[in-house]
């Protein structure tokens, strides 16, 4: 299986419409990979708060036009990343978006954990409720967002679920690169799962972005990792490696779950 994930450059200066068309050519450039992943937030940065209003789209917006002709012209299972979503009710979600290689819908997933504590993505957007699996012809996505990266048990609901590749976008902040690459590697360890983790560049809101975006497998082995700068990250990989890991070490079997609270 070939993934690109594409490392997108989040600048100040560039319009929304400029950087869609931009990323859009870019995912038609990966034609012959059989999947392309975008980051979180791209159209307007993760850190951009003031910006998720003005720019929040429907569902089936702008963005979602322009990926799904992407995804369509390119022939690629596409995850489009993410963009502020505004329901019909007025909330704000922070919502990912997967296409097929017809440029069909796949998948939506709002986003589960905001980040941001009592400020920013946390009071603005609202949560999602609901994990999402996409089943692609040779693995099944899980489907997770930046902040989700650091809540171990959403993953095991994936796997649960049946997730073999774990796919994270993402718009995170330099200042906590190191905590990006050891939680990546630590999803894969404990799910036996690829994780492919794509990230942004640049520096938006005042925020200099973390990039390397990578590809893990299911041991914690790092396949390949970006740089700091605007990357395509182009890594091919067995996705029945997963199932090959979990026979040879099958410790997700010795799981014991609803233990009770310690006694007081």
């Amino acid at each position: 299986m070939r993934a690109s994930l594409i490392q997108v450059a989040v600048e100040e200066g560039e319009s929304v419409e400029k950087r869609r068309r931009r990323v859009a050519d870019l995912v038609r450039d990966q034609a012959g990979a059989d999947l392309v992943v975008l980051p979180e937030l791209w159209t307007t940065g993760a850190f951009a708060y003031e910006e998720f209003g003005p720019a929040a789209e429907p569902l089936q917006g702008p963005t979602y036009e322009v990926m799904a002709k992407a995804a369509s012209d390119a022939g690629v299972w596409l995850h489009a990343g993410s963009i502020p979503e505004r329901d019909p009710d007025g909330t704000l979600y922070n919502t990912s978006l997967v296409f097929s290689p017809s440029g069909e819908p796949a998948a939506a997933y709002r986003k589960i954990h905001r980040f941001g504590f009592d400020k920013g993505e946390a009071v603005l957007m609202g949560a999602g409720e609901e994990l999402v699996t996409v089943r692609l012809p040779s693995t099944t996505l899980g489907v997770a967002t930046c902040y989700d990266l650091r809540f171990p048990e959403l993953f095991r609901g994936l796997v649960d679920a049946g997730a073999e590749t774990l796919v994270v976008a993402a718009g995170w902040p330099e200042r906590r690169r190191a905590h990006w690459t050891l939680l990546a590697r630590a999803r894969a360890v404990e799910n036996q799962a690829f994780v492919l983790a794509c990230g942004t560049s640049g520096t938006h809101a005042g925020i200099p972005q973390a990039g390397h975006s990578m590809v893990v497998d299911p041991w914690g082995e790092v396949l390949a990792e970006a740089g700091a700068g605007e990357e395509v990250l182009t890594v091919e990989f067995d996705p029945g490696k997963v199932a090959t890991t979990r026979e040879q070490f099958p410790a997700l079997k010795d799981r014991v779950l609803g233990l009770a609270p310690p006694r007081r």
